[in-house]
């Protein structure tokens, strides 16, 4: 793509000096005596022309897509011939300056080559990967966080109400902790072998797990009832990225077993099934209701089909709090 897009800005920018130098059929030889000098503009290496060349490659080596491929991609060639590209760009400016057009057209060719070859030199594989990794490394560190606040908010929930009622969702609470702490430690051993593709699946259940066991674990608490929401409106958004992240959550889950064929549904355990019809059904009525205005409702019903979900999500071999 970045390559594609170079080349356009080549074509914007004016044909190479080679071809702007071709020279045109010969006249008559009755007609040359008469014929009028060719505009300026169509002589070879108009000066104004060959500025506009000098300013679109500046562009092409400095900012645009092919540019940044080229940083990207961590290749010591690439960054070379575009370094090349840069002094003999620079070169040809001085020359434009000093009125030696044609020079200066031929120095604006040899340097669009060369940062054409440092483009060909950035593979877009490598840049793919290079971006795979940093995508990882970001999600791991934001699992990571949210994996500490799981195991805090636990803590805190196991002190403030150490009761009978409590504590089966606390030992849920830990379970998930468990799974959370495993699949990070799978998703790592994957990524050091460079396996980034598998291990990608995995650190996504861990970030979801984490995220799913901490909504669970703060429903009706005072930390979630103090976020005062200013409208029905905007608690009712709130319980749809809640019941997404849900979503989500099943969906990894699904595409992680290893009896998985194609489309989630195909990959639904019996047990779940009704869960997520149930689920679903009440989605639909809480989002009528909201379009009706009934916003008050529709988050009492996004709440039972959350509800709905976490016991899925429970039922699938994931024990958040519910």
């Amino acid at each position: 793509m970045a390559l594609a897009m170079a080349l356009s800005m080549l074509t914007v920018a004016g044909l190479p000096a080679q071809a702007q130098s071709a020279s045109p059929p010969a006249a008559p030889a009755a007609a040359t005596a008469s014929a009028p000098p060719p505009p300026r503009s169509a002589q070879p290496h108009d000066p104004v022309m060959l500025a506009r060349r000098l300013q679109s490659i500046g562009i092409l080596i400095e900012r645009s897509s092919a540019a940044q491929q080229i940083d990207r991609s961590g290749d010591a060639a690439a960054r070379e011939r575009r370094d090349d590209a840069r002094l003999i760009h620079r070169e040809a400016g001085q020359a434009l300056d000093a009125g030696e057009v044609e020079r200066a057209a031929r120095l604006l060719d040899e340097a669009a080559r060369e940062m054409m070859a440092g483009v060909r030199l950035a593979r877009p594989e490598q840049v793919a990967g290079e971006k795979a990794r940093r995508d990882f490394d970001a999600r791991l560190d934001s699992t990571r966080a949210l994996l500490a606040a799981q195991q805090r908010i636990t803590d805190e929930k196991a002190a403030s109400a150490p009761s009978a009622t409590s504590r089966p969702i606390t030992r849920e609470a830990r379970d998930a902790t468990r799974e959370i702490e495993r699949r990070l430690a799978e998703a790592q051993a994957l990524a050091r072998q460079g396996r980034i593709d598998e291990a990608r699946p995995l650190l996504d259940r861990a970030y979801l797990t984490a995220r799913v066991s901490i909504e669970s674990l703060r429903r009706g608490d005072t930390l979630v009832r103090s976020l005062n929401f200013a409208t029905p409106r905007e608690e009712y958004d709130y319980e749809i990225d809640r019941n997404d992240t849900h979503r989500m959550l099943i969906t990894v889950l699904l595409a992680d077993r290893k009896d998985a064929q194609g489309t989630p549904s195909a990959a639904m355990p019996p047990v779940m099934q009704p869960y997520v019809d149930k689920a679903a059904a009440l989605r639909a009525e809480a989002e009528a209701q909201a379009k009706a205005g009934d916003h008050p409702a529709a988050i009492r019903t996004l709440e039972n089909a959350t509800r709905e979900l976490v016991r899925a999500i429970r039922a699938g071999g994931i024990y958040i709090p519910g």
